[in-house]
Order: C-alpha cells, then structure tokens, then sequence
C-alpha cells in the first residue's frame, strides 16, 4: 500500500496544476488576496471619510447659522452655481457631489418653533454611499444646536434641558468582548476558505487518480498487482487525504505567520482579536481539517473512479462542488449559531466550530462531539468508496 502511495503522491507532485492548487495556492496567492483585499478595502473607506466633498448651496440667506456650519466642516468646498436648474448638470459632470437647497421662510418657521425643511441633492447610486451620511452629520448637529438654544430660553436647568432632548438615553452594555465581536463579523469567512482551499487541492489529483487511470489504461495493470483491493483504495485515498489536508494546514500556517508579522499594524478591534487567537485556537482549526479532508478526499475519489473518463469526472465534480459550499454558506447566515442541532449537520458544524474558535467562545463538549461525528462520517464514506472500488460495474463502466 505505501509502495502505491509514494508512487501516486510523487507523480502528483512533478504535476505542475498539482503544485500551483497544492503549495502556491494556500502559501502565496490566499493569503496575499485575502491581505490585499481587506487593504484595499480599509484605504478606500478611509479615503472615502476624509474625501473633500464640493458642494453647492442655495438660500444661504435663508439659514445663515446652517451656511456658516457647512462652511466650517472640514473636507467640504463650496463651488458657486448660476441656479437650481445646474445642479444635476453639476453632479452628473462631477462638479459638485451634492447641492442643498434651502427654502425661503427657513428661519421664520425656526423662530416660530415650525419645522422645516432643506432639500438635498445627491447621486445615492454608488456602492460607498458616504455623502448622504457627512451630509446628515452637519444636520444633526446644527439640530443639537438648535434644540438647546430653544431649550435654554425657558430657563431649564441642565437636567430638564437633558430631559426634554432625550427623555429616555438606552444605555448599552454588551456582554460580548472585542474578540467575540469581531470574531463574529470576520470568523465565519475562515472555513469557508480553508475547506474550499481543503477541497480545491484534491479535486484535480482524485480525478487523475481514478478516471484518469481508466483512460490511460492502467488501472487494469494496477489491479493485477500483488496488491490487496483495499489497500489499492488506501493509498489513492491517502494520497488525496494528505494533499487535501496539507493544502489545508499550509494556509493556515502561511496566515499565522501573515498576521504575526503584520498583526502588528492593524487597529483597532480588530488587532485585539487577531492578538488574542493563540497556537491552541489554530491547533484546533487544524485538528478540525483532518476529518474534513477524509470526507472531501473519500466523495471525490469515489465520483473519479466512477467517471468512464476525465471529461466525464470533471463533469460530476464540478456541481458537486456547488453542493458542498452550500452547508459551509449556511454557516454564515445570520441566525445560524452553535448549538446541538447545528452541531449534527456535516461541514456546516466543521464551519460553526471554526467560527466559535475565532471568537473564543467554543464549547469544548460541541467540539468533541463534532470532532467524533465528523470522523465516524468519513469512516463510514471511506467503507463506501472501498466498496465502490470493488465493484466490477464500477470499474469497468462503460
């Protein structure tokens, strides 16, 4: 059996597709995506913050307190327009981003303790929608300001004025530490990339070994070796079982190693958490990949050598794929926690108990108990594929 496994794992390994979904992929290309794409996501929203915003503003006389507010923000630019009817000129062209317009009778309608109303033009068509948000911040303020100079002039003593702006302040205490937070927001994307990553490696050296065998013609001379049937099956599955699981364990250590050098640079709740994730956290993510690996490695193995011939192999495992993301997707919907019914439903517990890993709050007796179901799983589809491979039907399909 480990003569045919060292033979299959060093083909496999001379393969150049192999190595690129094996060693590259999980080293390299993830972990400089996913880094890449949470900069680049950080600096477009920071950016987007502190934009200098162009603005157009119509009746400053009608409003002088409000006017003079927008004038003072920061990152704000009037640029004067001939009238009303230019603003959407304006905006479309990128002149201005947005225009407010204020009625005549504003501060009759303040005096007289009316409310009223400004117009704001903008384009809400944009995916960082950050202008309505500053817009509305220079608003609130100038309400604030507004309802306490109202206030004032009853002679309210600081409390009644605290009273009549707020009469009920909803005081939050959240039970939930940083890590539990941001582990909550961020834990659930880690499985779905390392079981994807987990089963990506193995799909095409499970296609190779089986389909591929039967259209190179040597699963016949392979078969006729003094070699028991089922050890043929272990060492295939071995094979894709330590390339599925090597993948696997290579991200992770690769993103260990990422956030440990550069862990160091983040802010905020996020830092703390990836500070507070130790070696034990990540051992047990990793203790989590070894059954996971069985299953993916003992379905595709089984599909392969069903297929009559390559095509017909990629063919099957292609929507099989779609089926697998589904149960690691319903781990993250909102909704979806922990508990022992979840802790049943395979991968969806795998991607449950990696989250609650994250955000360090895993119930040691699910984990166990997941761990145990998940082996006793891949136990019984490994039973499976040997009695698949021993089908002559199977084998010999066609």
């Amino acid at each position: 059996m480990w003569t045919v496994y060292l033979k299959e794992l060093l083909e496999l390994l001379r393969d150049r597709k192999t190595f690129i979904f094996t060693l590259l992929l999980p080293i390299v290309a993830m972990p400089m995506i996913f880094g890449g794409l949470g900069y680049l996501s950080s600096t477009i929203f920071k950016k987007a913050q502190h934009k200098e915003l162009s603005y157009a503003l119509f009746g400053k006389d009608n409003a002088p307190g409000l006017s003079e507010r927008f004038a003072r923000e920061k990152g704000l630019r009037e640029v004067p327009l001939a009238n009303q009817d230019a603003i959407k000129a304006a905006i479309d062209n990128d002149r201005i981003t947005f225009a407010i317009v204020i009625p005549d009778g504003f501060e009759e309608a303040m005096a007289a303790h009316r409310q009223a109303r400004v117009t704001l033009h903008y384009n809400n068509a944009v995916a960082l929608d950050m202008t309505h948000k500053r817009v509305a911040a220079v608003i609130d303020a100038h309400n604030g300001a507004l309802r306490e100079q109202a206030l004032s002039a009853m002679n309210m003593s600081r409390a009644e004025l605290r009273f009549a702006l707020n009469p009920i302040e909803l005081e939050e205490l959240s039970t939930a530490g940083t890590r539990e937070r941001m582990g909550a927001l961020v834990g659930g994307f880690l499985p779905y990339i390392l079981l994807m990553v987990c089963l990506m490696a193995a799909m095409y050296p499970a296609i190779d070994l089986g389909a591929g065998e039967k259209e190179r013609g040597t699963l016949e001379t392979l078969l006729l070796a003094p070699i028991a049937r089922t050890s043929l099956v272990l060492a295939k599955f071995l094979v894709l079982f330590t390339v599925g699981l090597t993948s696997a364990l290579l991200m992770v250590a690769s993103m260990g190693l990422l956030l440990a050098l550069f862990g160091g640079s983040l802010e905020g709740g996020l830092a703390q958490m990836v500070r507070a994730i130790g070696a034990r956290d990540l051992a047990m993510v990793a203790l989590m990949l070894v059954p996971t690996a069985a299953i993916f490695a003992s379905i595709l193995l089984s599909i392969s050598i069903y297929a009559k011939s390559y095509k017909e192999a990629s063919g099957m495992i292609s929507p099989l794929m779609m089926l697998l993301i589904v149960p690691i997707v319903v781990a993250m919907l909102p909704g979806v926690e922990l508990n022992w019914f979840w802790s049943m439903v395979p991968l969806t517990n795998v991607s449950l108990a990696m989250k609650e890993l994250v955000k360090g709050t895993m119930d040691y007796r699910m984990f166990s108990a997941i761990l145990l179901s998940t082996t006793l799983i891949a136990g019984a589809l490994l039973a499976w594929c040997r009695w698949w491979f021993n089908r002559e039907d199977v084998l010999f399909r066609s």
